[in-house]
């Protein structure tokens, strides 16, 4: 039979090569086509996506895609949060809105695609810390290893100069190995002429500690989100707020909000504190501080006083009060032409500049001849010197010459519709303006205290004074202190596994030429810039307690 090529070019090979042994055999290189893969079937497959999700670059992926995945829920109004926002940024873009509105932009974090991100990110960090955890668990509890036979291949190696030692002498000398080593807060193990230890599996906890806080994180926020909720109202000076749900102004639930849980008590708003600056010129009439000074009442206990800043929500009830915004609430009385009050109350009107230039909304369907709707103007300080220009403002922020101006709409105002109707706004494409511009008639414009008549004989209008209010947002979030504990722990835990370092090291007697040195020498898993110190530190105190010199 004829040889091939291939083992002729072996036989070639092998007898002009003096360092191959006559035995040895060249296998022939077969051919790639030849080569049949095993198929990994469906189970295979399996496995193998499996392995994908749970590695640790994926979890880090994942983790990344959330926090861009979250950037929209930031950028647009949403629905859980603001959502008289959601309905001004619909209306403002009728046309990219259905867009977003297709995709659950305005339900971010609820929505399909965001859910599926945040669950394969649980998925995937859960198959990474349960066998993570159950090899550290083993490491624990298994014993530093052998002294390697060569140490002066590894890192930071030092030693001794050779002494004469005798088998007593050499057993001390370890036995002072072990003191310098644990009193360094390494694990020891000892054998008959060295001793091994290491330290760090600290590092490795703070991993584990780190990524389970994720999870927990990940947990709170998930199945705690269904629990929170977010309340507004505006309460003016001199009333009160109740914590039922008829109270709020507007409510957003969790998807397992009960009513019937709220926690029972009343706040009454009894004064409303601004402070301006009134020193800096460049920066007169900036608000400097907002205090929010309440009465609480809890059944059963007696009523405490107490104050509500920007920065320093009010806890009460399982809930927490922040203060959002504040403004004016002119007090407005309407008689009809018989003299009878048909509406007397403070109606709050929102800032639209730094010095409180006030816009507000009055609706009046019963009592007068026909239904009114006013859309008024307040001033705290208008600017009545002439400089003003055109368009009346205010140039003060505090009550020095307010003005309330205002124009009469009559017609139907749609609140017997059944529809929700915003309270801060008045449509008026269907209906009859009876004054101010483009009517030919002067608007009303009273100052406190003054009163004037309704146009067509509607009745009369009082502007009384004008008081504080107060926008409060009441948040219950029964997660918070959970989420806050994990990112401690996150923190603690990035913390201790960045600079905590793991690393081995060994001490060793070796008898040579009938005198006997010591050897110190370390070795360290991942990046140890320190590992080299740490060494010589352990050889200083070891050879100072052994009265011995280390070579230079």
């Amino acid at each position: 039979m004829a040889s091939s090529p291939s083992s002729e070019q072996n036989t070639s090979d092998q007898n002009h090569d003096p360092k191959r042994p006559s035995d040895h055999f060249d296998s022939e290189v077969p051919d790639a086509s030849e080569v049949t893969q095993p198929r990994l079937g469906f189970v295979g497959y399996l496995r193998f996506f499996w392995r994908q999700l749970t590695s640790m670059r994926t979890a880090l992926f994942l983790l990344l895609l959330v926090a861009f995945a979250a950037v929209p829920g930031s950028l647009v109004p949403q629905v859980t949060s603001d959502p008289n926002g959601v309905i001004q940024y619909k209306a403002e873009n009728p046309g990219w809105s259905k867009v977003l509105d297709f995709l659950g932009v305005f339900n971010t974090y609820s929505s399909v695609w965001f859910s599926a991100i945040y669950i394969l990110l649980f998925i995937s960090l859960v198959g990474c810390i349960i066998p993570r955890t159950m090899h550290h668990v083993a490491a624990l509890r298994s014993q530093p290893p052998k002294t390697p036979a060569r140490l002066d291949r590894l890192p930071g190696f030092l030693q001794t100069e050779p002494v004469a030692l005798d088998a007593e002498d050499i057993d001390e000398g370890i036995v002072a190995a072990r003191h310098v080593l644990r009193d360094a807060r390494y694990r020891t193990r000892m054998f008959d002429d060295s001793a091994s230890a290491e330290r760090g599996y600290l590092r490795e906890t703070g991993n584990l500690v780190f990524h389970i806080a994720l999870v927990g994180i990940l947990i709170a926020v998930g199945i705690g989100g269904g629990f929170i909720w977010t309340g507004q109202k505006v309460v003016p000076v001199g009333q009160s707020f109740a914590n039922t749900l008829s109270d709020y102004d507007s409510i957003s639930p969790g998807r397992w909000f009960d009513a019937d849980a709220l926690s029972p008590y009343r706040l009454t708003l009894t004064k409303f504190v601004a402070k301006y600056d009134e020193s800096n010129s460049t920066d007169f009439g900036d608000p400097t501080d907002y205090t929010a000074y309440v009465r609480t009442q809890v059944p059963g206990e007696k009523p405490k006083n107490q104050t509500i800043k920007v920065n320093s929500p009010l806890e009460i009830g399982g809930t927490q009060i922040y203060l959002l915004s504040n403004g004016f609430a002119p007090i407005v009385t309407v008689r009809n032409p018989a003299g009878k009050v048909v509406y007397s109350a403070p109606v709050p009107f929102l800032p639209q500049d730094t010095s409180l230039t006030s816009e507000g909304v009055i609706k009046i369907p019963d009592g007068l001849a026909k239904e009114v709707g006013i859309i008024g103007l307040f001033y705290p300080t208008e600017c009545g010197d002439g400089t003003c220009g055109a368009a009346p403002h205010s140039v003060d922020p505090r009550q020095i010459n307010p003005v309330l101006t205002m124009q009469i709409f009559t017609g139907n105002l749609g609140l017997n519709s059944g529809k929700p109707v915003n309270a801060y706004s008045l449509n008026t494409d269907k209906l009859k303006q009876l004054d101010g511009r483009g009517t030919g008639k002067a608007g009303i414009s009273l100052t406190p205290g003054k009163t004037a008549k309704l146009p067509n004989g509607l009745g009369t209008i009082e502007f009384t004074k004008a008081i504080h209010y107060a926008g409060l947002d009441i948040h219950h979030d029964p997660t918070q202190y959970w989420v806050l504990t994990f990112a401690v722990l996150v923190f603690l835990g990035l913390l201790t596994g960045l600079f905590i370092p793991r690393r081995r090291v060994w001490i060793k007697a070796v008898r040579r030429g009938g005198k006997v040195h010591y050897e110190y020498a370390g070795l360290a898993r991942g990046e140890d810039p320190r590992l080299d110190d740490a060494v010589a530190e352990i050889a200083r105190r070891h050879s100072q307690l052994l009265g011995l010199t280390i070579r230079p």
